[in-house]
This record gives structure tokens, sequence and C-alpha cells, in this order.
């Protein structure tokens, strides 16, 4: 069974990034429950003061769809969404190796 990942990308509404970065990594750190989730990588843009990007990896797009679904990362959408200017998936990926992997 192969890896899925998931790169996307984050727009902040102007000024917010930085509050937007606090929420995600606090997903992330929910993340850390769920031996389903390999990676969740919160990143800055370092030319866009607005772009939040976050890298997943999971066993399976099924452990990530059902992630969504969990009280604790619901919260934090609903915490997060007033302050998305828009969102951009990026690319899915199929990971098939390497450190932290």
């Amino acid at each position: 069974m192969s890896k899925f990942g998931l790169y996307g990308k984050f727009t902040a509404v102007e000024g917010k990034r930085d509050t937007l970065v606090e929420i995600l990594v606090e997903a992330s750190k929910s993340m850390e429950e769920l031996n389903e989730c390999e990676l969740y990588v919160v990143s800055i843009d370092n030319h866009d003061p607005d772009a939040v990007y976050v890298y997943e990896v999971w066993n399976d797009e099924k452990a990530h769809q059902a992630s969504l679904s969990l009280e604790a990362t619901q919260t934090l959408i609903q915490h997060a969404k007033p302050i998305i200017a828009g969102t951009e998936r990026i690319s899915t990926l199929s990971p098939v190796g390497g450190k932290g992997i």
C-alpha cells in the first residue's frame, strides 16, 4: 500500500499569518496522537508574508480523510476559517521513502 502525501498552501488574511501558523502548529500537535500521520510540517514563505504551507504524509488517503472529521481537527478548522483568505492544494504525492518516513 502506498503512502499519501499532501502539499497545500494557505493564504492568511493580511496581517494574520502568525495566528494561522499558531493554529496549524497546534493541529500538528494533535496529529502526534495519530499513528497514521507520519509527517505534518508547517512552513512559512520567505517572500510572501501571508503564505503558509503544510506538508503531510499519511499511511493512506483514507487515514487523512478520517482525520478531518475528528473533533480536535474540526475545532481548529473553525478557529482558522475567519483568517484564511484562500487555500490551494499544490499537489498530492505518493511518498516512497526518506528520512522521517
